[in-house]
């Protein structure tokens, strides 16, 4: 890819020095410049009541813009109700929980049903999308 643009460019030159460069030519390896990525990781934690996609989410923490957000007050002020609703919303699951933490039902370990999502947005947003 670059030996391509390094030669488009060097075409351009040559095309300059003859008086024959155009609009079009420079427009060519502008269109051949790859496009520089903006966006952001987002990070959404949620803890949840069992395993499943499914299960009720009992906490949340989301860093949007490498800013930690404010933790809603309530669980019905949570921007999501199970970890499939922000699937649904464009989150991607990075992490499921570590099983290793569920080995005894008497005692807890750690954060136990913890899901880890991501999504890439805007770095000039805090948010983006819905929820959250």
């Amino acid at each position: 890819m670059n030996g391509d643009l390094y030669g488009l460019v060097e075409e351009c030159i040559d095309r300059l020095d003859r008086g024959a460069l155009e609009a079009d030519h420079l427009r060519e390896v502008l269109a051949r410049i790859p496009k520089v990525d903006n966006s952001v990781q987002d990070l959404l934690y949620l803890q949840c009541s069992t395993t499943s996609v499914t299960s009720q989410v009992l906490g949340v923490q989301f860093i949007s813009g490498g800013q930690v957000q404010p933790e809603p007050d309530s669980v019905a002020d949570f921007p999501y109700q199970s970890v499939l609703e922000a699937m649904r919303d464009g989150w991607r699951v990075v992490q499921f929980p570590n099983m290793a933490l569920l080995l005894d039902e008497e005692r807890t370990y750690g954060l136990g049903c913890e899901f880890i999502l991501e999504r890439r947005s805007n770095s000039n947003s805090l948010g983006g999308g819905t929820g959250c």
